[in-house]
């Protein structure tokens, strides 16, 4: 009995559920492209639950109506309904996406299988706009950024001019309220032999990527793409542990979105989120201090800064032991009830 005692303490303590504040976030996704997407916010929610993130807006960067509308399904659907939401203006991807439809589903009474409220990006406020108010809404130097989706939206808030929300220009309030921005972009190790992988997010809008690279006013985190296949999400999860509901909305939506099964889908935009609400709990390295530089084409290549005085990017390192204890706890907690159910 002392061991499991002791054994679920440290099970606890390695999800970080002592801590004083909880960490206050804006999640910006390109909802619809990939299922990380939905799988990240999922497990957002579930630390949510448990007092250790403050969610304080989610924002697209997908240029589609239900991408929002399937944004709110899920937050509604794990307990968090009136989570903020902003939507993207002109952005880079418009399609609908593979799984965002699962927000329009219905039973046999014609009632949404996943109710909520907002039916469409275009009845949500303008992203950037959004971003702004919550921002200055916030104490200094308080607010995680997680982008897992284009640089859209925050290399449009780099541009943003002072508004109702803030007397700030976009630079000046990023650097005022934003302790630091964690990323799913890029690759800094070779990618099945190719030294130059172009990684999705950032080819979608390179010159906005550019942008962030070179002038964001503040720390900056990047989980490559080598991160996130390293850790994929085993499919016997999918089809083992989430029959608890009828029609759970994470295993619907990876069914559609995984046209071949079975298929261990990887895990990107779960390790930026992770690393973004427990950055001192051993699941990634960090690379020293230096800069980012994206090209024409959209290649990302680090430059370490060996005299400390200009860089503020690094990236993430995960060895094989940290890579099974990534992998687990994206397991448990995105197959965890959510509280709703």
């Amino acid at each position: 009995m002392k061991t499991l005692i002791v054994t679920l303490t440290l099970l606890l303590s390695g999800f970080g559920f002592v801590r004083a504040e909880p960490v206050k976030m804006i999640f910006d996704t390109d909802m619809g492209n990939d299922i990380d997407d939905a799988m990240a916010l999922a497990m957002i929610h579930q630390l949510q639950r448990r007092g250790l993130v403050d969610l304080l807006a989610v924002t697209s960067t997908k240029d589609h109506p239900l991408s929002a509308a399937y944004i709110d399904a899920l937050n509604t659907y794990y307990g968090y309904p009136d989570v903020p939401i902003g939507a993207v203006r002109d952005g880079a991807a418009q399609s609908e996406g593979k799984y965002n439809g699962q927000a329009l589903k219905t039973d046999e009474d014609g009632n949404l299988l996943y109710p909520h409220d907002l039916k469409s990006g275009e009845d949500a406020p303008e992203a950037v706009s959004l971003i702004r108010k919550t921002l200055a809404s916030e104490p200094d130097n308080s607010v995680m950024l997680v982008q897992v989706g284009f640089f859209t939206n925050f290399a449009r808030l780099l541009d943003s001019k002072p508004d109702e929300h803030s007397d700030l220009d976009g630079k000046a309030l990023i650097a005022k309220k934003v302790k630091e921005l964690v990323m799913m972009a890029g690759a800094f190790q070779t990618i099945r032999y190719n030294t130059k992988h172009i990684e999705y997010n950032v080819k979608l809008d390179i010159p906005s990527a550019q942008r962030i690279a070179a002038e964001w006013p503040g720390p900056v985190v990047w989980s490559g793409y080598e991160i996130g296949i390293a850790a994929a999400y085993p499919w016997e999860s999918i089809v083992e542990d989430y029959n608890y509901i009828d029609k759970h909305l994470i295993k619907e939506s990876y069914l559609v979105y995984v046209p071949e099964h079975p298929h261990d889908r990887p895990t990107w935009d779960l390790t930026a989120a992770l690393y973004a609400i427990f950055p001192d709990r051993g699941y990634f390295d960090l690379s020293p201090v230096g800069n980012v530089r994206v090209d024409d084409e959209g290649r990302t290549d680090f430059f370490e800064d060996k005299k400390k005085n200009s860089g503020n990017d690094r990236y993430l390192i995960m060895n094989e032991a940290q890579t099974e204890r990534v992998r687990e706890a994206f397991v448990q907690l995105c197959t965890e009830r959510p509280a709703t159910k």
